[in-house]
């Protein structure tokens, strides 16, 4: 599947929105609960851009972990590039119809246990990758979820045309 101008257009937009959220919150909209660590609505890019397109998700995710590396530590940026990931798998869910809803739902818990697997490869132990990160992660990606929600409602009653992609449901008769 190829990418479109506007698919690029609204992915570059949301990668710069990601890259810009922690430099701008960086202190401010911050929770750190060592060795956990959360930015509020840090996941909005990449939720948004699971409407657009599996590769618009996926540029959105390597910006957000972008960000984060040069805000933050290389732990935290590894966590963010996650985002890539259930971003790519929540375009595809998207493009197969699902609500945003239902797809930010099905996307916790593999950003949940990704997020969990990568703090394993900098030394963190299994408690601390599953109850603080993988908890800490559930409980941010609800947050943000909830945000993503109500500006994707908002945009869309705007007449913003995000998810012009999805696939039309063909009925055989």
């Amino acid at each position: 599947m190829r990418m479109t101008m506007k698919d690029l257009l609204y992915g570059a937009l949301l990668t710069a929105l990601a890259i810009l959220i922690p430099l701008a919150f960086k202190g401010w909209l911050q929770v750190a609960i060592p060795p956990f660590s959360a930015t509020l609505a840090s996941h909005l890019p990449s939720m948004l851009a699971m409407t657009i397109s599996p590769w618009a998700a996926v540029l959105v995710g390597l910006g957000s972990s972008f960000g984060f590396l040069v805000t933050l530590t290389p732990v935290v940026a590894a966590r963010a590039l996650t985002h890539a990931l259930f971003g790519a798998i929540g375009a595809r869910l998207y493009q197969k119809n699902l609500e945003l809803w239902q797809i930010l739902l099905i996307t916790l818990p593999i950003h949940a246990l990704s997020e969990s697997v990568i703090v394993m490869l900098f030394g963190f132990d299994l408690r601390q990758a599953l109850l603080i990160i993988g908890l800490g992660t559930a409980l941010h990606h609800v947050a943000d979820s909830a945000i993503t929600l109500a500006i994707y409602g908002s945009l869309r009653k705007a007449g913003v045309p995000l998810g012009v992609r999805r696939k039309r449901l063909v009925r055989n008769i």
